[in-house]
């Protein structure tokens, strides 16, 4: 594979509402961010993903756009997004923003064109059913039907998540260029790119049949008749052509519902995308991803199958961007490590075993700090749209208000979504004003002040990991070797190779509560990290509980 530089990047991403609030009034902005620029500079990133900044009623906290050329005046201006870009570029940071092109605001002038007129062309813009029943019996990706009726008429239109974001008709060749002249305009601006939202919903089923219901409301997953649908390759060709193709950007796109066998259209060598993100690991301890009362045990094995699975798939064809938080998951410490949340060298090993993978790694703010999940103590304390829905959905399943509430917790948005705990201070110091979302229960002892100033902190262990793949003599093997998964005795320990010609790295992270010895491909020659004394003779590791190990092997 030719060498790309965005395989080289280290990808942090930004939800701005909860990074930092210049202003006091409890809502995170852009100069915010601007402020934190060199704290990010100190920890190693060379990339922000941006969560959407644009105009929005905030339904979905910005992934309901009502004007593609417009900020959210919480967050701030153009010109205060133009002094983001140029000061970030200074110090050597690139920006990437989130597209979402699948869905509107009900909010956005072309809807409200749309509804005040059905002859208008932005009416061609949505899709509407018109009749007095509702259209089918799909159920959206939040909760009840993807239909809702317009007020006033015998009509139906269509929304895939929120009530509040109706879908782009994508059949439309007229919204399909517009929305290209929007992404080249934003390219021009000076980003390097996008992360590209539910991407995989812009082609529907266009027999809109009812299918079987799969829940006891009667309705059936939209995912099963408008996600990945047959036709959508037309579109994602036409849109890296008239867009991305143009320009030397990097997009990751969201994209649920490819099949690994379909991976080399999506980000082969002449792919749509630079990379998608693969979410077959992070939804292990659920049967669905819309549906969290659904819970499953797993184990490190699982974990391991799944992730190795997708590396070795993802290899074949193209490049990993590699992740085990963002916005829409619950904190990575509190899902995979459980009981051993709050272990600093647990928290250590899953955050090197992640990033050592092949591909670019992505850090979600506050994973860096080790952060946890909350504990909220009624439906009412939660922001997160999909929560709510998932817990009415749990009980009208059969859960208890109890169980229903411990499943959200478990699960919940919002765990990532609470204010960034920068210091042990009134507000965990994201704010002087009232915080727009709760702050976690954990900023007097997980905190960016007190880890910056801590060695043995995961802040600074990150700071390590970054280094390590950016600028260590291990470089060009830990970007791009090839990944060999290795089966280790204990189901407890991860394992793999990186390999290239002239180097071989065997990594080992160990999930286990009790020392385990492991079996070696060579004899190590060189320690590359050791978060405990390494103790190894010829070929065997000693691996101490929640230890990483990482050598070159000969």
């Amino acid at each position: 594979m030719q060498k790309k530089w965005w395989q080289e990047e280290i990808v942090y991403q930004i939800y701005p509402k909860s990074f930092c609030d210049s202003n006091g009034d409890g809502i995170g902005d852009i100069n915010g961010i601007i402020s934190k620029l060199d704290y990010l500079k100190n920890l190693g990133v060379t990339m922000l993903w941006i969560c959407p900044i644009f105009q929005s009623p905030m339904d979905d906290n910005g992934y309901d756009i009502s004007n593609y050329f417009a900020l959210a005046p919480e967050f701030g201006s153009m010109e205060e997004l133009r002094n983001l870009v140029k000061l970030a570029k200074e110090k050597g940071i690139k920006i990437i923003l989130d597209l979402v092109i699948n869905h509107t605001s009900d909010e956005h002038e072309w809807f409200q064109e749309a509804l005040k007129d059905p002859n208008s062309k932005y009416h061609d813009f949505y899709i509407f059913k018109s009749g007095t029943e509702v259209p089918n019996n799909w159920r959206s990706m939040f909760g009840g039907s993807v239909w809702e009726k317009v007020e006033g008429r015998d009509e139906f239109y269509y929304h895939s998540f929120g009530k509040k974001q109706p879908d782009l008709n994508w059949e439309n060749k007229e919204v399909r260029e517009t929305l290209y002249q929007m992404v080249n305009q934003w390219l021009d601006f000076g980003i390097a790119g996008f992360r590209v939202d539910a991407i995989t919903f812009i082609k529907k089923d266009l027999t809109f049949q009812s299918r079987e219901a799969d829940g006891v409301d009667g309705l059936v997953k939209c995912t099963k008749t408008s996600r990945n649908q047959p036709g959508i390759e037309t579109f994602l060709r036409e849109l890296k052509e008239q867009t991305f193709q143009k320009h030397d950007c990097v997009t990751v796109a969201e994209a649920p519902g490819v099949q690994y066998e379909e991976l080399e259209d999506f980000i082969g060598e002449d792919g749509y995308f630079s990379m998608i993100f693969d979410f077959k690991h992070a939804d292990l301890d659920i049967a669905s991803g819309s549906e969290w009362f659904k819970r499953i045990p797993w184990t490190i094995k699982d974990l391991r199958d799944r992730l190795m699975t997708s590396q070795l798939a993802i290899q074949k064809v193209g490049w990993s961007a590699n992740f085990i938080e963002n916005h829409d998951q619950p904190r990575a410490t509190s899902k995979y490590l459980l009981d051993q949340e709050a272990n600093l060298d647990a928290v250590k090993t899953l955050g090197a075993m992640y990033f050592f993978l092949r591909g670019t790694p992505f850090i979600y703010q506050g994973q860096e700090l080790g952060m946890r999940n909350f504990t909220r103590s009624g439906i009412e304390e939660f922001n997160d749209i999909s929560s709510i829905d998932q817990y009415y959905r749990s009980i009208e399943e059969g859960c208890t208000e109890e169980e229903a509430l411990h499943y959200i917790n478990l699960r919940s948005r919002d765990n990532a979504r609470t204010p960034f705990p920068w210091k042990n201070t009134e507000n965990a110091g994201f704010s002087s004003g009232k915080p727009w979302l709760k702050v976690t229960e954990h900023y007097s002892e997980i905190n960016a002040n007190d880890q910056v100033q801590n060695p043995d902190s995961i802040y600074h262990f990150y700071r390590h990991l970054i280094d390590l793949r950016q600028n260590s003599d291990f470089k060009e093997c830990l970007i791009y070797g090839d990944i060999i998964p290795l089966e280790t005795q204990c189901q407890d320990v991860i394992a793999y190779i990186r390999k290239t010609e002239k180097e071989t790295i065997g990594c080992y992270f160990s999930f286990s509560k009790e020392v385990q010895k492991e079996l070696l491909p060579a004899e190590v020659s060189e320690i590359v990290l050791s978060t405990k004394t390494a103790i190894y003779k010829e070929k065997e590791v000693s691996l101490a509980p929640f230890q990483t190990f990482m050598a070159v092997i000969k």
